[in-house]
């Protein structure tokens, strides 16, 4: 085991842990067989970004992983169950997946308890927000009045997000243009997003038509006890990363990945450590 708890596999790369899906699956002569799966492009994106990938699969206790690895990636994905968030099921909600949630708001609140570096995606993005008493538009058509997060079931569409340039967010993505706004085009395949923001979390990028495509931890409040360096690496995204031809989200969690893993037991937070945080600061 590494000083931080991660295993040092492979020549010292990080250890990051994907959550996945627990759904049928088709191999070879096999049909419809039950499976815990993931699409080789997140895969592919930690190995490339100097990771080790590990698959998660939404069982109980699958939070005791959290000891053996240096960050975590919480992936996209079904609906998340509205009664979680105290709400009624819209018509065009789910279905849903119970196990899936409980399996990952236990991965989120651990990760949160130990200091582990986590980039969410999409529904990852949505269980984090969920998890500090956050809430959801669950159809985002309502809303908007048009399908552009979402145009085609099973493809990714593309559009416009706006990311504040004084965000951590904006720090790995910028510098704007001079005189101008820090804009991406980035992949896209949701029908749900951020109504109401969890506690300790603050919007760090928005669709033209204003829905909250990114958020990152709340900046520390003077007085809080922690220096502002020393805060959990997390980062929040509505779109797809992993499907897109930008590596730099994920070359950062790799990177905190790293300092987490080479901190040490005396560390905590950002850029790595083991004691556990306030989560909802």
């Amino acid at each position: 085991m590494s000083p931080a708890g991660g295993t040092g596999a492979a020549g010292g790369r990080p250890v990051i842990g994907l959550s996945s899906y627990a759904q049928p699956a088709s191999w070879g002569r096999w049909m419809d067989r039950p499976a815990a799966l993931l699409a080789m492009n997140y895969v592919s994106q930690v190995t490339a970004a100097g990771g080790v990938p590990v698959l998660l699969p939404p069982v109980p206790g699958i939070a005791g992983a959290l000891d053996g690895l240096d960050a975590l990636v919480l992936s996209g994905g079904a609906d998340i169950d509205p009664a979680g968030y105290g709400a009624a099921p819209h018509p065009r909600t789910g279905p849903v997946e119970p196990g899936r949630d409980a399996a990952e708001f236990a991965l989120m609140a651990g990760a949160a308890d130990r200091g582990l570096p986590v980039l969410a995606i999409c529904r990852g993005l949505q269980i984090l927000n969920v998890s500090r008493g956050g809430t959801l538009h669950q159809h985002l058509p309502d809303l908007v009045a048009n399908d552009s997060h979402r145009a085609a079931p099973g493809a990714f569409g593309a559009h416009a997000v706006r990311v504040a340039p004084d965000s951590r967010l904006g720090a790995l993505l910028g510098p704007p243009p001079a005189g101008g706004e820090l804009r991406l085009t980035v992949p896209t395949s949701h029908h749900q997003a951020i109504d109401r923001l969890g506690d300790g979390l603050v919007a760090a990028a928005w669709a033209d038509d204003g829905t909250i495509e990114a958020v990152e931890r709340a900046p520390v409040r003077p007085g809080a006890g922690r220096e502002p360096g020393r805060e959990q690496f997390l980062l929040a995204v509505q779109w797809h990363p992993e499907a897109g031809d930008d590596p730099r989200l994920f070359r950062a969690l790799a990177a905190a990945a790293r300092a987490y893993r080479d901190a040490g037991p005396e560390a905590s937070g950002e850029p790595g450590g083991r004691q556990p945080l306030d989560s909802r600061a």
